[in-house]
Order: C-alpha cells, then structure tokens, then sequence
C-alpha cells in the first residue's frame, strides 16, 4: 500500500470516498473513471473495490455484476452512483447528500459512544473516590467526634 490508507494503516472513509467522487464527476469524469481514479488514489480494499467497479463498468457489466463481490461499506457509494449511471442522472447531489447521512451517522454513533463511556466511568470514580472521601474526610471527623464525647 502506497497511499493514504496505506501510511496510516487503515480505510479511507466513505463519506470521504463520496466527496472525491462527487469532485471527480464534477470536473468531468465518467462514473467508471471517477471510481478508477478515486480507488486508485484511495488504496486498500476499498479502493480496490472501487477501480473493480469502474473497470467492470467500462467492460460493459451490468450495475450488479459490477458491484458484486466488493466492500460491502461501498454499498452508499453504488446506491448514490446508479441513478447517474442507469438514467444519467448527474450524480453530484445524490453523493453529497448520502455523504452528509454518513457524518450525521457517524457523528450519532460518537456521541451514543461518549454517553456511554460515561456511564462507564461513574464506577470506577466511586470505587477510587468514596474511600478515599471516607478515609481522609469521614474518619479524622468521627475519630475527633469520637474521642471528645469519651472524655
């Protein structure tokens, strides 16, 4: 792996494949090479999958044929394309606003996860907190208390 994906180890992000693809029809490629310029930019399993498309496109398979067989995260990408490719529908809009679901998406799931990890981190507080708060606050007040009533 050479690319973006490749340096960090990791998947470049469909909603970030989206955007890319939406810049790549704008200035004026085909859907088959938008997805092969976007895929080849992209690295890793995706965009392997993505030129896969795009090549088989350009081959003549059927929108199905195509898709088959690759990233099942891809599946907004072919959902956003088909319309462009089937009826030639220009495809900017649809891959803005799939893309802008995928964020509202992921941004859910991340505040979902961080109310969570909240409720996570209440026991632990307690368990480190309250003796300490007994211990240093509590005891030296009833010990004080204590020894002051026995006199």
């Amino acid at each position: 792996m050479t690319g973006a994906a490749g340096a960090a180890g990791a998947e470049v992000g469909v909603a970030m494949l989206l955007g890319l693809l939406e810049a790549a029809c704008a200035a004026g490629a085909s859907v088959p090479g938008a997805l092969d310029a976007v895929g080849a930019a992209a690295d890793g399993r995706r965009g392997a999958g993505l030129m896969t498309a795009g090549r088989r496109l350009g081959q003549g398979a059927s929108w199905r044929e195509a898709w088959a067989g690759t990233d099942p995260a891809l599946a907004p990408v072919a959902v956003a394309l088909r319309p462009s490719w089937e009826d030639g529908v220009a495809p900017g809009g649809a891959l803005r606003v799939t893309a802008a679901h995928l964020r509202r998406e992921r941004q859910a799931a991340a505040l979902d996860a961080a109310g969570r990890l909240g409720v996570r981190l209440v026991l632990p507080l307690a368990v480190c907190h309250l003796p300490a708060f007994v211990l240093v606050g509590l005891v030296p007040v009833l010990i004080s208390v204590g020894g002051a009533t026995l006199r």
